[in-house]
């Protein structure tokens, strides 16, 4: 899946995190299985924009590194701690051929990372990338499009999105465009929903074990903003799923 559709994004990336799905569902759910990162090293892959970098060092961990495919991602992300300045390091790498880094992180981040992988080879590549990077007992936590999705569900537009499936397959899994209904440019990308046992058995061949895959929950900022009703239909077909593992 190219690179080329996140380095047209950029900055405007920042603005998925104000969606209502990602405001209230995705960020709380996954700040919340993450937990406590005080005194922790993170490494943070598919960084984007540095969201998730820069909110684990306001938390406290004690050193973070993003890396992401996209040249322009991390163009952004930097700009953004030029701005705010949270002693985050950024570096262009693919994790599927992630270099070996010079230290073990006690902690590693895949929002949106594993379900790129074009086949089961680059995923099992990836996964042993990550495993590598970590100390003994370390833990991985992934977030991506829940495996389980059912595209004849009610819209997602509500929540700020669209999930269709393009028609075609590939190994992994149905390729899927997700788009974001940004004011004034909606932005589309084309990923993938990798079946629930090419993530297990990607993760074990790498030598993960204690797999646990994780429900998104909608915040208590976002029932009182909204109502219990507005998040009925996400809740019984929720489209994102998260999963921790330990090295």
């Amino acid at each position: 899946m190219s690179v080329q559709q996140y380095d047209e994004i950029g900055e405007a990336f920042e603005g998925f995190k104000a969606l209502p799905l990602i405001r209230y569902g995705e960020v709380p759910s996954f700040l919340g299985m993450v937990g406590d990162v005080s005194g922790k090293s993170v490494l943070d892959l598919a960084c984007g924009t540095g969201f998730y970098s820069r909110e684990f060092k306001r938390r406290g961990a004690a050193d973070v590194l993003g890396v992401d495919i996209s040249v322009e991602m991390i163009a952004a992300a930097r700009e953004i701690q030029r701005r705010d300045p949270l002693d985050v390091r950024y570096e262009v790498g693919d994790v599927a051929e992630l270099r070996p880094l010079d230290r073990r992180f006690d902690i590693a981040l895949g929002v949106q990372c594993l379900n790129y992988a074009e086949n089961f080879a680059a995923m099992e590549r990836m996964c042993r990338n990550i495993h590598r990077s970590l100390v003994p007992g370390g833990e991985f936590f992934v977030f991506a499009q829940n495996p389980d999705y059912r595209f004849d569900c009610p819209s997602l537009d509500k929540y700020g999105f669209l999930c269709e499936p393009t028609g075609e397959e590939i190994e992994t899994g149905p390729r899927v465009r997700v788009t974001a209904l940004l004011d004034p440019q909606p932005i589309s990308i084309v990923g993938a929903a990798p079946r629930r046992e090419v993530y297990e058995e990607c993760l074990r061949v790498a030598g993960f074990s204690e797999v646990e895959w994780v429900p998104v929950q909608v915040s208590e900022a976002g029932i009182r903003e909204f109502g219990e009703d507005f998040w009925a239909d996400l809740l019984a077909s929720p489209p994102l799923e998260m999963l921790r593992c330990r090295a």
